[in-house]
């Protein structure tokens, strides 16, 4: 039997490397109103609470705010038209999906991306692997992470009980989740965020690869701790 009956994945970090993507993103919607450009790894440090906080923390201080939303406006064509350009799963993860379906295991994805592009990304790069896919969708009441909302929203779409609900992400936000949806969370060590953030944020199990997580989700092997 699996040691979860319900996995809830974050998306970004956690099952897709999407962070080039997000970069170009915002350089080219930065550039749209004359500003100037921002590393990877500042994006890396941008994201994780949804786009329009992505945007906020990407223009420069003191930027107007009519300017921002211009910024903004421009991410969301740009990123609608150019997620997956080099976007893709992290290795393993299909093979992951796979198993954790024939095991029986229901399965969704809730993110802080955008609900537009967060449906084109899982749709495309998994078809039919989640039972439940859920971006930002506060216009419907539905709070985003780290709050325990989407969770729950999952849950209800599933039509699956909280027991045996285990979290997996890849940030402190993720980490900060799953204590708000009072479950037992599980951290990936190939996300944006590194292993010292992850234990700074008081993460307590910490997998390093695909391989791991499937064999804790599976009760194959104890949990590593952090």
């Amino acid at each position: 039997m699996p040691a979860y009956a319900t996995a809830v994945f974050d998306l970004d970090g956690t099952l897709l490397d999407t962070l080039e993507d997000l970069m170009l993103s915002v350089n080219a919607a930065l550039a749209s109103q004359g500003l100037p450009p921002r590393t990877l790894d500042e994006v890396r440090r941008f994201v994780g609470n949804g786009i329009r906080l992505l945007v906020r923390r990407a223009v420069p201080a003191g930027t107007p705010a009519e300017q921002e939303a211009a910024v903004f406006d421009a991410f969301r064509a740009h990123y609608a038209a150019h997620c997956e350009d080099h976007t893709g799963p992290y290795s393993g993860i299909p093979e992951l999906l796979a198993h954790l379906r024939d095991a029986g295991v229901a399965l969704a994805v809730v993110s802080n991306k955008g609900d537009f592009a967060v449906q084109e990304l899982v749709g495309r790069q998994f078809p039919g692997a989640f039972d439940a896919v859920l971006g930002e969708c506060e216009d419907r009441g539905i709070r985003k992470k780290p709050a325990p909302d989407m969770v729950e929203a999952a849950l209800a779409r599933m039509g699956a009980s909280r027991e045996g609900l285990v979290y997996i992400g890849d940030s402190e936000v993720d980490v900060q989740t799953a204590a708000n949806a009072g479950c037992p969370c599980l951290s990936v060590a190939w996300g944006f965020r590194s292993r010292a953030q992850l234990v700074e944020a008081g993460a307590t199990t910490i997998v390093n690869t695909p391989a791991e997580l499937e064999r804790v989700l599976l009760g194959d092997t104890p949990r590593p701790p952090a």
